[in-house]
């Protein structure tokens, strides 16, 4: 290596999304298990606007710098870090750092570009991918012919949710907040439901001739309590993945989840073992990587920034007016695919 500092951004105090700075720090170096990447783009996730905010801190051990996903090029590998070697082109799920010109991955976490794509593509997969996965398809056991209920249709989560569920035989009912997001919604092949203008509840019924769905995957929280419940079928499976509407629901009918065996369940990726996260990424490479090197599953990018501007980034992202991924351009891509 012929540079011994980067830049990254570096949360200055909690707040704004101006608090973001641009600052100059050691590079890391990879421990035994992990590949030290160069990299070339970086995703926007929900959690770096909390932890910037103050409200979602970095697990211990963890770097204080945000950023969940990169893509770019492994230049180093520790002596126990498996599958990869240096100038190999992966995308990679972190515990935090990304937003920098170079983070250190367990090795177990990153996955190989699919053929076709470039950084900024790649740098769109690990966070929303994983976190599909691992709560509709592991923990809500989703599975062809069943129906699915995605809230927030069109954020990063969403539109991989409803990729994927299209891509494996699942019937999809999304919602999203204006008459442009429903359109891509029904662009991507799900029945779309404007949560400002319709209760979801009664239209979900509808689109079931009254038997619910299957699963939902939430990102909303105490607020849709009672109509999630109301809107799932026997057996049916509540997945809680955030709590934007809130995390105290104060009153619960426990009749509702016996009567038609319903599960509740929710979960966060950050603080997932290595060896949790490691088997998430091993189904996605044989299950999911395949159909993205096929081009039946794209990322949908919505606007990408330098890193330098990861607080217009931060902006974009909290007016919730984006569709799909916001993505930070670190370094130049020297093609796709490679």
């Amino acid at each position: 290596m012929t540079v011994d500092s980067m830049v990254r951004m570096e949360i200055s105090s909690f707040g704004e999304p101006d608090v973001l700075q641009p600052a100059r720090a050691a590079i890391p170096r990879p421990g035994a298990d992990e590949v030290l990447i160069r990299v070339m783009a970086a995703g926007i996730n929900r959690p770096d606007i909390l932890q910037r905010q103050g409200r979602y801190a970095a697990p211990p051990g963890a770097s204080p710098v945000p950023g969940l996903e990169v893509a770019g090029e492994v230049i180093e590998c520790g002596e126990r870090a498996d599958g990869f070697r240096r100038g190999d082109r992966v995308c990679a799920l972190t515990n935090g750092g990304g937003y920098a010109e170079y983070c250190a991955v367990p090795s177990g976490q990153a996955l190989p570009w699919p053929d076709g794509f470039d950084a900024v593509q790649a740098a769109a997969l690990p966070e929303t991918f994983f976190t599909v996965w691992a709560n509709l398809f592991q923990m809500g056991r989703i599975r062809r012919g069943e129906t699915v209920l995605v809230h927030g249709g069109t954020s990063g989560i969403g539109v991989t949710a409803l990729q994927l569920a299209s891509a494996f035989g699942v019937r999809a009912i999304a919602t999203a907040g204006s008459a442009r997001k429903c359109a891509e919604i029904e662009r991507l092949g799900a029945v779309a439901i404007n949560y400002r203008e319709q209760d979801f509840a009664e239209l979900v019924k509808r689109e079931t001739a009254g038997r619910g769905v299957d699963a939902i995957l939430d990102m909303v929280g105490a607020s849709y309590w009672d109509r999630n419940l109301a809107s799932l079928a026997l057996d049916g499976r509540l997945l809680m993945i955030a709590f934007l509407g809130g995390a105290v629901v104060d009153r619960v009918d426990l009749r509702t989840i016996m009567a038609r065996r319903l599960v509740v369940t929710g979960s966060a990726m950050r603080p997932r073992t290595a060896q949790e996260k490691a088997a998430i990424a091993g189904e996605l490479r044989s299950q999911v990587w395949p159909l993205l090197s096929a081009g039946a599953i794209r990322p949908i990018i919505h606007a990408t920034f330098p890193l330098t501007e990861a607080a217009s980034a931060h902006r974009l992202m909290e007016s919730g007016e984006h569709i799909g991924k916001i993505v930070l351009q670190v370094a130049k891509s020297e093609g796709a695919g490679q």
